[in-house]
């Protein structure tokens, strides 16, 4: 993370926080993330050196149409600066940010079938307690090789139950 991002992280998340939109700040700025990690071809084009400033603010405005104002005077602002190489590290810290500011961690839930609405809710009370925060926001992403059980990743930290570590774990102590 940069200084840089950091710092236009902590202006839009002030300026979100006093006109209190952070979350559609935060949703926009996953979106602007995603588009530009998708699409590396119009990533490349917008930070191009060829492009004039004029032609890099205009492709700005059409391709983030829909994105909060804060967001997009904060695009443009970088565009101008030909800091736009910052975005992702600015989502990051912003979401950061945001995380901090509610007591929220994020986490990558991995199972064999998607979670119900209780299972993610009694995760998020689970862990967050020991974690020391109030939720987790819960990615689930579909993992068949577990056979059963779950795995939970919260930053560095991963809590295994899942069958197949189980299952290694056993293989282990029997060949060992």
């Amino acid at each position: 993370m940069s200084q840089v991002s950091e710092r236009y992280a902590l202006a839009l998340f002030q300026i979100a926080q006093k006109h209190e939109v952070v979350d559609k700040v935060e949703m926009d700025l996953r979106e602007v993330k995603k588009v530009f990690n998708l699409t590396p071809e119009l990533y490349n084009l917008i930070v191009s050196p060829k492009l004039s400033a004029e032609k890099r603010t205009n492709l700005i405005s059409e391709v983030f149409n829909g994105v909060n104002v804060y967001v997009m005077n904060t695009l443009q602002l970088m565009a101008e600066r030909r800091r736009l190489n910052e975005v992702s590290g600015l989502a990051d810290e912003f979401i950061n940010l945001s995380n901090e500011a509610q007591g929220i961690e994020d986490a990558k839930v991995y199972s064999i079938r998607p979670l119900t609405e209780e299972e993610r809710a009694s995760i998020s009370a689970t862990f967050a307690k020991k974690i020391g925060k109030q939720s987790l926001r819960i990615e689930n992403i579909i993992d068949p090789s577990l056979i059963g059980g779950l795995r939970l990743q919260i930053g560095n930290r991963i809590y295994d139950s899942s069958i197949s570590s189980k299952l290694g774990r056993l293989q282990r102590q029997l060949i060992g």
